[in-house]
């Protein structure tokens, strides 16, 4: 390692504490998102709570360990807590908490977000960030500190803060790049070391028989040389379990977040990134929730590019991937097919992320499908069977998907297209993917909002 960079850790080397006295009442406070939100400075902010007030503090994806700032001030008295993406975490501590909101982006232009925009004050580039604090690999001989599995915004939140800190972590991996997913001691104003606490690992979930079903119908659209992205969730995975006894070949991938799956395909061989006519021989991704092997996999292997969001994610990029097959979950999806795959009502469950740069990106993809796939029915808290093919989306429900931009919807019952159809032809359609028993009370529905026409009918 260089002398020079040497001498500049040590010159910013501070601790936790230290760091956190910068923040002044009032300030806009940014953190890492993911796995790259920072502990030691978060305890340390939270620990000047009587010192401080109005303080903003935004990240994405919140993961164990809770926040401090949150878990010290309940009520949110002082800290606003911002959530650009929520995850389990982040709705216990909305549910329990006065201080935490959803914070909702297109993911893809996230970016643009951090930099002034003169004369927009709604804008998040228009508050001066104070501080901007994330969680990064140890520095490297030549003076950079890696991102690891939390590339994303990060570089451009660097670009918009006062002051930038890095907490070292010898746990994350080093994800090579792509593009901006490193930053440079220069560009450093405080070095935190950390006390390596592990990283968060997304916990193994388990497909039921309708999962198993839907993959299969997905499946079916995925041929060789097909680009796959895959949406959080226990159903994507499984569909990339379910290619590893295929005869499918030459597939790739590009997605925003890199999950086991990936890994799995990559090390049967039926990914291996060949065909791909963008970023051949590259799997493309901006950020990373998996498991301890996952993580391992990503360390330093050169098959992969962690790149930005604005990279990864951006619409017109993905749009130019051929055979682009992107895969998502949603929760509900109402007669004139628009989709809800954020919210129970009020109560906000995860967010819009970049499910939307993705289902654009598959709709408009040479030889592409955009994929988007739910069981089409739950059980109430009551023991009720419910139908998530619905009349209407209730009062409070967020559209996450406009009806003009779905492509095809999957459940269990099957899959259809709904490219270019008519709104009496969507109904039937949508329809014929509802659990059998709740097909004619929805036929009386649409009849109803005058969009089933007297011919229609169901198989």
């Amino acid at each position: 390692m260089a002398r020079d960079y040497i001498q500049m850790y040590k010159d910013k080397l501070r601790t936790a504490a230290q760091v956190a006295k910068v923040v002044e009442p009032g300030d806009f406070v940014d953190y890492g998102m993911f796995n790259g939100q920072p502990v030691a400075f978060d305890k340390a902010l939270a620990e000047r709570k009587a010192e401080l007030s109005d303080i903003k503090v935004m990240t994405a994806v919140t993961v164990p360990p809770i926040p401090e700032v949150v878990m010290q001030d309940p009520q949110g008295e002082v800290f606003t807590y911002m959530d650009l993406q929520f995850s389990a975490a982040s709705r216990i501590m909305q549910e329990k908490c006065g201080g935490v909101f959803y914070h909702p982006v297109n993911y893809g232009e996230a970016e643009s977000y951090f930099y002034d925009v003169v004369g927009d004050p709604d804008k998040i580039g228009s508050v001066p960030r104070r501080i901007f604090v994330i969680r990064t690999t140890p520095m490297d001989k030549n003076g950079y500190f890696n991102f690891g599995i939390h590339n994303s915004v990060a570089y451009s939140q660097i670009c918009s803060a006062q002051y930038v800190a890095v907490e070292v972590n010898e746990n994350i991996p080093r994800a090579l790049g792509g593009a901006r997913e490193q930053v440079h001691i220069s560009e450093v104003d405080f070095v935190i070391e950390s006390e390596n606490e592990p990283m968060f690992f997304l916990p193994e979930t388990q497909p039921s028989d309708i999962d198993r079903k839907i993959a299969e119908h997905v499946l079916y659209h995925i041929t060789d040389g097909c680009c796959i992205q895959l949406g959080i969730g226990a159903m994507p995975n499984l569909v990339g379990k379910l290619i590893n006894d295929t005869d499918l070949k030459d597939l790739g991938g590009n997605t925003e977040m890199l999950v086991d799956a990936y890994m799995e395909m990559w090390e049967s061989g039926k990914l291996n990134n060949r065909r791909k006519n963008v970023d051949e021989g590259k799997l493309v991704y901006t950020f990373s929730l998996g498991s301890e092997k996952l993580y391992e996999w990503i360390d330093n292997n050169t098959a992969l590019a962690s790149y930005n969001v604005g990279y990864a994610n951006h619409p017109n990029r993905i749009t130019a991937i051929d055979n682009l097959v992107s895969i998502n979950q949603a929760l509900q999806v109402d007669l004139y097919t628009q989709v809800n795959a954020e919210s129970s009502g009020i109560r906000q469950i995860s967010g819009n992320g970049g499910m939307s740069d993705y289902v654009l990106g598959g709709f408009w993809s040479k030889g592409g499908r955009s994929m988007i796939c739910l069981p089409s029915t739950y059980m109430a808290k009551d023991g009720s069977i419910r139908s998530r093919i619905v009349p209407v989306l209730g009062p409070g429900t967020i559209t996450t998907v406009p009806r003009q931009m779905v492509h095809m919807i999957v459940t269990e019952y099957g899959w259809e297209s709904f490219k270019g159809a008519s709104t009496w032809a969507r109904t039937e359609k949508l329809i014929r993917l509802a659990h059998p028993d709740f097909r004619d009370e929805l036929i009386k529905e649409a009849q109803n909002m005058k969009i089933w026409r007297r011919t229609n009918k169901i198989e």
